[in-house]
């Protein structure tokens, strides 16, 4: 059932992606936290889940498994990204609010990878009662 997911949730960018116009090839997704959480327990190995907040931000608390790349540093936020984040994987993206996160996902969206962002950040994780680690 994961595997059909993913491919319905994939065709859907597809198609999303078709219809844009040119010059919109950095878009991204924006999910709310179930579908964000759903995605993350049924993808597997299929995707890199990434904290974009600064590294006393994570310290405080994050998502289970989550790895940081700090958006704040603007020079080495593509750099270390490119090193690390295979294109091949689904990449999950969240901050405090979705704000960073946005504006994360759309760069790395700019660079080819596929990017699904979590509407409202951490602060709506929480808020829905869902599973974080310091």
């Amino acid at each position: 059932m994961s595997k059909l997911f993913l491919i319905i949730l994939l065709a859907a960018v597809v198609l999303v992606g078709w219809a844009c116009k040119p010059g919109d090839s950095d878009k991204f997704i924006t999910i709310d936290v179930d579908g964000f959480q759903h995605t993350l327990e049924n993808s597997g190995d299929d995707c890199v889940l990434v904290d974009v907040r600064t590294q006393s931000e994570y310290d405080e608390g994050h998502l289970k498994g989550a790895i940081l790349i700090d958006v704040k540093d603007s020079v080495g936020f593509m750099n270390k990204a490119k090193e690390v984040l295979p294109k091949e994987k689904n990449i999950m993206v969240y901050c405090r609010s979705g704000r960073r996160s946005a504006k994360a996902a759309g760069m790395l969206a700019a660079e080819g990878y596929m990017v699904f962002n979590l509407k409202g950040g951490y602060i709506a994780w929480t808020g829905a009662g869902k599973e974080t680690e310091k």
